[in-house]
């Protein structure tokens, strides 16, 4: 089947930086792969499957997806498969473990299914609420307390001693009760919104100008820090963009983030025409025909999302400059208009401009209450 593999072969030889891809073959650990994988009696996704799991068996599969010799699948689809299979071996107590495993499948992974493509948010969220909905049942094992006999009582001592991440357990507690494995008009105390931190305008002015300023900061962080600093977007959706939601002429950058072309101006568009002078990673064979605006170290993937977020994070809180930018937003124009604008659901933003009127009204109270407090001369 070592004939399987010529595509890679021809591949890594016509490089522009075929050393590069000597350099990677002849390390020990890559050349072994590569000869057990040639001797192997069919090269397929269950082939890789059943070999030891390493960043270069996936790598090696990433290529062979991108040249042809094997097909497209959901990596993340797969990968939240293997973990939610491990998680259940966590679970000592039977019934317990029957009820989780019945959550992963007729929950998340009945959701997943429905999906052209498990998104990173999807599967960080659906690997976290089976893990805190285990933390909850392993308490009240160790609780003598069985979950058809849990109590508004037990929720809130269990609730209290640990994390605030246990609200997490508020949507397996919804599925449990509509299945009838918990007892009804129990509930998870909710997370209070508004609560996160927001960087204000002037922390977002100033971190604005060290991106378009500093000296040595890779051009692909600079254009993704316009998009959160000045539209609020996602990493997520960030590293989803590819070159057709992007048009550059002589005279205008125009990137689709929602339903609508948003232009950019003069100095922000300049970051975005020299990456597409130089998008990167295109001198190995990782990327042979890629479309993303922002190109991953995985062959034919997009920047992994927290990879972004972490090179951004000596400048800015991606998180707290996100929620700021939309809080603010939501004081210029409609509800409606910045949704179909920037792409977010109409109700979450109009959660922020609910957010942003109450802080409005809290700041002219107090406003009130100074001037009234002040001695006229």
């Amino acid at each position: 089947m070592a004939n399987d593999l010529i595509p890679l072969a021809a591949a890594l030889k016509s490089m522009k930086r075929a050393n590069s891809g000597l350099t990677w073959i002849r390390q020990k650990h890559v050349t072994a792969f590569l000869r057990n994988l040639a001797v192997a009696p069919a090269i397929t996704h269950e082939t890789f499957d059943g070999l030891p799991e390493s960043r270069t068996r996936e790598y090696v599969r990433g290529l062979l997806i991108e040249h042809g010799v094997l097909p497209r699948r959901d990596e993340l689809r797969m990968r939240y498969d293997n973990w939610a299979a491990q998680a259940l071996e966590r679970v000592s107590d039977l019934q317990n473990r029957e009820v989780i495993r019945r959550y992963i499948r007729w929950h998340h992974q009945r959701r997943m299914n429905h999906m052209d493509e498990v998104s990173r948010g999807t599967f960080l969220r659906a690997k976290q609420e089976v893990t805190v909905a285990i933390d909850l049942l392993k308490w009240l094992t160790g609780h003598g307390i069985k979950l058809p006999e849990l109590q508004q009582s037990h929720l809130d001592v269990w609730q209290a001693e640990g994390p605030t991440t246990r609200r997490i357990a508020e949507r397996f507690l919804k599925w449990a009760i509509k299945t009838k494995a918990a007892p009804a008009g129990l509930a998870i105390l909710p997370h209070r919104r508004g609560t996160s931190p927001k960087l204000d305008k002037t922390g977002q002015d100033e971190a604005l100008n060290k991106v378009l300023q500093l000296d040595g900061l890779d051009v692909r962080d600079r254009a993704a820090a316009i998009l959160i600093l000045v539209f609020g977007q996602q990493a997520e959706n960030i590293a989803r963009l590819t070159w057709d939601d992007v048009t550059i002429t002589e005279d205008l950058v125009t990137i689709r983030l929602g339903t609508i072309q948003i232009a950019l101006p003069d100095p922000l568009d300049l970051p975005w025409r020299e990456l597409a002078e130089n998008p990167g990673h295109n001198l190995t064979a990782s990327h042979p025909s890629t479309n993303w605006v922002f190109r991953g170290t995985s062959p034919g993937r997009h920047i992994d999302p927290g990879h972004l977020t972490a090179r951004l994070r000596r400048i800015f809180s991606t998180r707290a400059a996100r929620l700021g930018t939309l809080h603010e937003l939501t004081k210029l124009a409609p509800v409606a208009i910045i949704a179909d604008a920037l792409g977010y659901s109409p109700a979450t933003i109009e959660r922020h401009a609910t957010d942003s009127a109450a802080a409005y009204a809290q700041y002219i109270a107090a406003a009130r209450t100074s001037r009234q407090n002040t001695p006229r001369v």
